[in-house]
């Protein structure tokens, strides 16, 4: 088992940046796929980007290519979301997910068993 916990939320103006952490223990984070999702209130919970366990490919969501990256410490068991050029929509409540399955798809939310408690993301206008 995987334990997750999410940091580096907080409040940025418009065109800011912030990079979000996913700290892991109990499994090295190389084993699994992992993705960051993110849930804004009254809206469902979208997929952000991801990691492939086997060769570190990486996806993004269409309203965050260009601005986001999510990159992997294995060294230190942590994955990162840079994110840049941040906007308003952006505000969310960001969460960290783990999964050791391996399918052509991995943005669903079903997929993942391992979920850390979230980070929130506020930006201003």
């Amino acid at each position: 088992q995987v334990q997750l916990v999410e940091s580096g939320g907080g409040l940025v103006q418009a065109g800011g940046s912030l990079r979000l952490s996913c700290a892991a223990s109990g499994r090295t984070l190389s084993s699994y796929a992992i993705n960051w999702f993110r849930q804004a209130p009254g809206k469902e919970r979208n997929f952000v980007a991801g990691i492939r366990s086997s060769d570190g490919r990486t996806y993004y969501g269409d309203s965050v290519k260009g601005r986001f990256t999510i990159s992997r410490d294995n060294a230190k068991n942590t994955v990162f979301l840079q994110m840049n050029s941040l906007k308003s929509e952006d505000t969310a409540l960001y969460y960290c997910a783990a999964s050791l399955a391996r399918l052509p798809t991995m943005t669903a939310p079903e997929l993942y068993s391992y979920w850390g408690q979230g980070t929130q993301v506020t930006v201003s206008s």
